[in-house]
């Protein structure tokens, strides 16, 4: 058995910048804080992800390859949601309502080519969301991350880590129905629950 590395819990948290004609982005509000404020001992980066499809997927690959995580923890926005959604499973599925940010609409068409149909976050998202209940936010589990950018990049995620790295994807309501400070706080309790070490 290879021995747990030494030094704190790495954690790679990711949001999006705004689409759909917002002028903001509260899970790119909410990662930046988060990379302000830590999260207990644990190493923290932030990066801001495009919204678009082949450039969010490559730089999601980039950041695990480049820091090694032990957990990755994809943060998005869910407009039509009241509630914080800890998702469930990653589609090897592209197929847009919208256009992304780069004008691409993909219908149909896998994230991988050849990839397995769908992918489980390996989060813990059960305690994940009691977690977030615990520190007083409304949340559920989602089946699924969708079929736009959001999915794209947990399923992205997933099949670059390896056995060492925890992955999951966390939707996030308008910051008019989830103030971003709640938010924060509902992140930092679910990175508590999914790595116990950076707890706080």
């Amino acid at each position: 058995m290879t021995p747990a590395p030494s030094g704190p819990a790495r954690v790679l948290v990711t949001g999006f910048e705004p689409f759909g004609g917002s002028s903001t982005n509260p899970s790119e509000l909410v990662a930046r804080r988060l990379g302000e404020l830590g999260v207990g001992g644990a190493s923290v980066t932030v990066e801001v992800l495009p919204v678009e499809f082949a450039a969010a997927t490559t730089r999601i690959a980039e950041l695990v390859a480049a820091t090694g995580p032990d957990l990755v923890l994809a943060l998005g926005l869910a407009g039509d949601r009241t509630r914080v959604s800890v998702e469930r499973v990653a589609l090897n599925l592209e197929d847009a309502r919208i256009p992304d940010n780069g004008g691409a609409q993909p219908r149909d068409v896998p994230v991988l080519a050849g990839g397995p149909a769908a992918l489980f976050a390996t989060v813990p998202v059960r305690m994940m969301v009691a977690a977030i209940r615990r520190a007083g936010v409304d949340a559920e589990m989602s089946l699924s991350a969708g079929s736009f950018v959001c999915n794209a990049v947990l399923y992205t995620a997933l099949t670059a880590a390896g056995a060492a790295t925890t992955c999951g994807f966390i939707h996030l309501p308008p910051a008019a129905v989830l103030p971003v400070d709640v938010a924060v706080d509902a992140v930092r309790a679910a990175i508590g629950a999914a790595l116990p070490t950076a707890e706080g």
